[in-house]
């Protein structure tokens, strides 16, 4: 009787421990339930978008060496290249300036020459002679002749200057002005300053100058 008794206590306990055991059979794996959902779009590297601003030069195709060697060839044709019109009257203003020099200068240069030359000779002047009544010897007249061959000399000298300087700011106004651009970025500011003043041993007073500053901004 005792080991019936020990038998059922046991197979109770038996059907207590398993009717306690979780049931892991049909409990669903999470990560077997859920559905990997995949982009249907086929990705792209990521490029950042660049927001550059171009700057188109107008005159981009505008010729410094055309300029140059267009007013070398007729004075005043680079600028006109250029759109520098307003130099043209100037440049042609300074050739008749000395060009008129030049016709002055030779003509009395030849004038005191050959009156130098009758004196010299001591020939009798002409009743049309200007210099009939002017005394002196034919010294004079060489001196003279000799001041005006020096101005003629420096007259033609300035025409070649003149032709040579416009030939360069042809060349500068293509270079420097058409080759960059010119926008609202340029800005100019005058503002009023104090200025160190350094001291001297002498007066031993370290003040301070009135001035004008000027900031340029490009």
């Amino acid at each position: 009787m005792r080991i019936w008794f020990i038998f059922l206590a046991l197979a109770a306990f038996s059907f207590k421990a398993m009717a306690q055991r979780p049931d892991f059979g049909n409990r669903n794996n999470p990560k077997d339930s859920l559905n990997r959902v995949r982009d249907s779009i086929s990705s792209k590297p990521f490029v950042p978008n660049a927001n550059i601003t171009k700057v188109y030069h107008p005159d981009s195709l505008h010729s410094p060496h055309k300029a140059f060697v267009r007013s070398a060839i007729i004075p005043g044709w680079g600028q006109l290249y250029n759109h520098r019109w307003w130099k043209v009257p100037i440049i042609y203003g300074g050739f008749a300036l000395l060009g008129a020099a030049i016709v002055y200068n030779n003509h009395y240069y030849h004038e005191y020459v050959n009156e130098g030359n009758r004196r010299f000779r001591g020939e009798t002047a002409a009743p049309d002679n200007p210099y009939v009544n002017i005394p002196g010897g034919y010294q004079q007249f060489y001196d003279a002749a000799s001041a005006n061959q020096r101005n003629l000399q420096l007259s033609i000298l300035g025409g070649v200057l003149l032709w040579g300087i416009n030939c360069v700011d042809a060349y500068i106004d293509g270079k420097f002005i058409h080759s960059y651009s010119v926008d609202n970025n340029l800005s100019i500011r005058v503002a009023p300053s104090l200025l160190n003043q350094p001291m001297y041993a002498s007066t031993n007073i370290n003040g301070y100058i009135p001035g004008v500053k000027i900031t340029l901004g490009f």
